[in-house]
This record gives structure tokens, C-alpha cells and sequence, in this order.
């Protein structure tokens, strides 16, 4: 088993942060969840990066990893969430880009998995556009791996991940329980349901309080930086790097960094 993931902050697992600042995130769940599967090491690149849009993933990441040998067994691809931030996004671009990814892997002999994004939409400014561009763009995606039968997580429209407390405290991030949650749904996908999505997830602790104080210090903390970031035409990936670019073997029960 070679499994490779691509995507932009939710694959990298921003969010998901252990006590040396390293992100663990769904995707390294998922590699020792196939592991245990299969009893043994199984091998696993991670070539997302925070802020990247679609086209960005598509091209250079999908390049990278049709590149690893061995090729890789299994392929996840989520991208999008950055494009629905941005002023002005073209879906129907979106879904062609997500369709040439479903080609190539076609033509290349690597199964591919799709993922939607999970739906921040509850918790961040400006949340019913971001809700009303992500449920169209789920719905294409879905559309298209049901054309080509391939499998497809829907995470944005899963119910239980509303849940703030499924969240980081900058809510647009998935926080731990939230990224165990994703992974047990992407597992059943590859394993063909042979897996319980929540038998790795933790519950959530309560949801946080909304209070004024609380909905200040949040604009404060994280929708005011993020902005000033914007306007001076900053990404938190600018200086990112893939954390696993090449094939790293991972074994049952321990993650490719160890925790």
C-alpha cells in the first residue's frame, strides 16, 4: 500500500497541532489506520500545503506524486476551500479542474478518492457564502465520481462536523476531533466500509461559548490578522513546504512522525 494525499491546509492538517507545533491532521490518521488494515507498514507522502488553491494542487502537487516510485496505490485529493474565499470563484472551473485529476488518475492505474472539504460556514464571517458555493461545488464533485465511480467523501455535508466543538479556535480549521472524525470517514471509503468512521474519534469537547467577549477576542485574534494578511497579498503558505514529500513507511499504531 502506497498512499499519497494532496490538497491545501485540511490534507496538511493545520489545526491538528501537537505540542512541537508540527500538524498531524486526518490524513496521517488514515495512513495508520490503512496500516493497521494491513497489518503491517504501509508507505505515505503528504504533499499538501496550507493556502494553495485548486489549480496550485492539480498541477504541481498531482505532478509530484504521479511521480513517486512506486506509484501510488491509493490517491486523496480535497481542494477548493481557499477559491471560495477568494471575492470572485469560477465552480464550473473547479469541477473541470477536479475532473482532469480523475483522468490522469485513470490513465495512470492510481485509485483515486475525492473529498469535499468539511463546512466552516457556522463559525466565520460572510459563512452563507462560503455555505452556498461549497454545497454547489460538493454537489459537481459528487456528481463527477459517480460518473466515473469513484469514491467520493462528502465531509462538508456530514452533520456531526457542524458541531463547533469539532473546530480549531480560528473555525475555519478542523480541530483534533474534528480531523479523527474526517479520517474515520476516509477510511471507510478506501477500506470499502470495512471500518467504523467513529471508531477513532474522541468526542468533541463542549461547544465554545459565543459570547460578546468571546466573538471580540475571536475577531481580534484571527479574522483581523487574516485580513491584513489579504490585503497585503500574504498567505500563511508563502513559505510552506510539503511535510511529507516522499514515500516515509508508517507502522500500526504509530504516525509518521511518531505520535
Amino acid at each position: 500500500m502506497h498512499f499519497a494525499a494532496i490538497g491545501d491546509s485540511f490534507t496538511e492538517g493545520v489545526g491538528d497541532e501537537r505540542a512541537d507545533g508540527s500538524v498531524r491532521g486526518w490524513a496521517d490518521h488514515v495512513a495508520v489506520g490503512l496500516a493497521e488494515a494491513a497489518g503491517g507498514p504501509i508507505s505515505y507522502a503528504n504533499l499538501a500545503v496550507r493556502g494553495r488553491l485548486l489549480g496550485e494542487i492539480v498541477t504541481d502537487q498531482l505532478d509530484a506524486a504521479l511521480a513517486l516510485r512506486p506509484a501510488p496505490t491509493v490517491l486523496t485529493l480535497n481542494g477548493g476551500g481557499n477559491d471560495m474565499l477568494r471575492p470572485r470563484t469560477d465552480l464550473a472551473h473547479l469541477a473541470d479542474l477536479t475532473a482532469g485529476v480523475v483522468a490522469r488518475c485513470a490513465a495512470a492505474g492510481v485509485r483515486l478518492v475525492l473529498i469535499s472539504g468539511a463546512d466552516p460556514s457556522g463559525g466565520i464571517p460572510l459563512g452563507r457564502v462560503v455555505r452556498r458555493r461549497g454545497e454547489a461545488l460538493t454537489a459537481s464533485i459528487a456528481e463527477l465520481a459517480a460518473a466515473h465511480g469513484v469514491a467520493f467523501v462528502d465531509a462538508f455535508q456530514d452533520a456531526e462536523l457542524h458541531r463547533p466543538g469539532y473546530w480549531s479556535p480560528d473555525r475555519l480549521h478542523l480541530g483534533a476531533p474534528g480531523h479523527r472524525r474526517v479520517a474515520g470517514l476516509v477510511l471507510a471509503a478506501i477500506l470499502d466500509g470495512a471500518t467504523d468512521a467513529d471508531a477513532d474519534a474522541a468526542p468533541p469537547p463542549p461547544d465554545p461559548p459565543r459570547s460578546p467577549r468571546a466573538e471580540l477576542a475571536y475577531y481580534r485574534e484571527h479574522v483581523l490578522p487574516w485580513v491584513r494578511r489579504r490585503a497585503r497579498g500574504i498567505s500563511s503558505g508563502d513559505t510552506a513546504s510539503a511535510k511529507h514529500p516522499d514515500w516515509v513507511d508508517v507502522v500500526p499504531g504509530v504516525s509518521a512522525r511518531g505520535t
